[in-house]
């Protein structure tokens, strides 16, 4: 197995720079596969929502489309996996960012009754109140 960075999977999932898309891909459909896939820590899940709010300026929706996508890579082993899906979906459906959606959806399986924030974003998921 073979970890990898946002930065490779933000490469890959957008295509969006003529020398490190082409690298990122060759390694990822090359190097990666059943027998050696690549990991992606729910770290680097977060990060490339982020980036990809953030940097490249995609709508929720299409933030969990990419996430979605990356899920169903079978090159990939998400860490996690559950979870970020549970988190994609209410993405999807538009409750707060990514990393919002993780946060409640650790909370609720470490048996957290709610979770307190000052994100108003935060907010809009099921189980945060105001701090």
């Amino acid at each position: 197995m073979i970890g990898l960075d946002t930065n490779v999977l933000v490469r890959y999932l957008m295509q969006d720079d003529p020398v490190q898309s082409p690298r990122a891909t060759a390694f990822i459909e090359q190097r990666l596969g059943a027998a050696e896939p690549g990991f992606i820590s729910v770290v680097a899940m977060a990060e490339t929502a982020w980036v990809l709010e953030r940097s490249d300026g995609l709508s929720a929706a299409e933030i969990a489309t990419a996430i979605e996508r990356t899920l169903q890579i079978d090159r990939f082993l998400v860490e996690r996996e559950q979870e970020v899906f549970t988190a994609m979906i209410t993405l999807r459906e538009g409750g707060g960012s990514f990393a919002d959606a993780l946060i409640a959806e650790f909370g609720q399986r470490a048996g957290c009754e709610r979770t307190v924030t000052f994100d108003r974003k935060g907010l809009r998921l099921p189980g945060f109140e105001p701090l």
